[in-house]
């Protein structure tokens, strides 16, 4: 995307999900607009912040053991967001320098903070693509300009599927991008649902989607999260709640369960 292109998507008047998520975070890498409608949730809807910080526990938790247990070395992360501490590469290249990481994320402001993603040890590689998660073909086929895809990839979908309102699409997205992939490949994926806090949830995303937060967003039950990995073998402890997988593997996180549910599959 060239600079004027960029500056044209740009619109900081509109609040965007990667912004208001990085203001739940703690960040600064956000506008009056999207402080607003972070707020307007919050204010309703305050256990959002445990949601926002267990998706981001859970990333770390599941970098850690798909580095240091299960023994990969490639990272494919969609979605990856505004950076924040303890990106995948930090973590990964922590445990395994050598480590490869592509990160793909289609939202300007993270385009203008790639830079700070485009770190690596001198062993291993860290590239990002401005793409769609709705076009696996195209990240497929640049991520293979760093990843070398007849060796096992962790693909990493966290918090980025809900943007995909239709279903099947959504599951279309991801059996294309497994199919991609060699055995042993991991899939870590979560996804927000209303399991948990039920009405409640449901009427924060419909604060979200009326009030023009960009892109929409679609809640999923937690079967609807568990078919996303259909043929994979999914690990202990299964799907459920992300506050809940492998809590030992971080010594943080909220100590109950959250409306964000996933796990870690295993492609035979």
């Amino acid at each position: 995307m060239t600079d004027r292109k960029q500056a044209a998507a740009l619109d900081s008047s509109v609040p965007h999900s990667a912004r208001i998520w990085n203001y739940w975070l703690g960040g600064k890498d956000n506008y009056e607009a999207d402080r607003a409608m972070g707020d307007r949730i919050l204010a309703y809807f305050p256990e959002i912040v445990e949601n926002a910080r267990g998706n981001r526990y859970f990333l770390c938790r599941a970098v850690r053991h798909l580095t240091g247990e299960a023994g990969i070395r490639q990272f494919l992360d969609i979605g990856t967001g505004l950076p924040t501490v303890d990106n995948i590469h930090e973590i990964a290249q922590g445990l395994a320098p050598e480590t490869r990481i592509v990160y793909v994320d289609n939202d300007p402001l993270v385009l203008a903070h790639a830079r700070a993603l485009l770190t690596s040890t001198p062993e291993g590689a860290t590239d990002y693509l401005d793409a769609d998660v709705r076009d696996p073909d195209a990240i497929l086929e640049r991520a293979a300009k760093t990843l070398d895809f007849s060796q096992p990839v962790a693909l990493m979908l966290l918090g980025v599927l809900q943007f995909v309102e239709d279903t099947d699409e959504a599951r279309r997205v991801v059996a294309a991008l497994l199919d991609a992939l060699p055995a042993g490949s991991c899939l870590a994926l979560s996804h927000p649902t209303n399991a948990v806090r039920g009405e409640r949830m449901t009427t924060a995303v419909r604060q979200w989607n009326e009030g023009g937060g960009s892109p929409r967003m679609t809640l999923r039950t937690p079967e609807q999260v568990a078919a996303f990995f259909d043929g994979l073998d999914v690990l202990p402890p299964g799907i459920l709640s992300t506050a809940d997988w492998r809590p030992e593997l971080l010594d943080v996180g909220p100590t109950g369960p959250i409306d964000d549910f996933g796990g870690v599959g295993v492609k035979r």
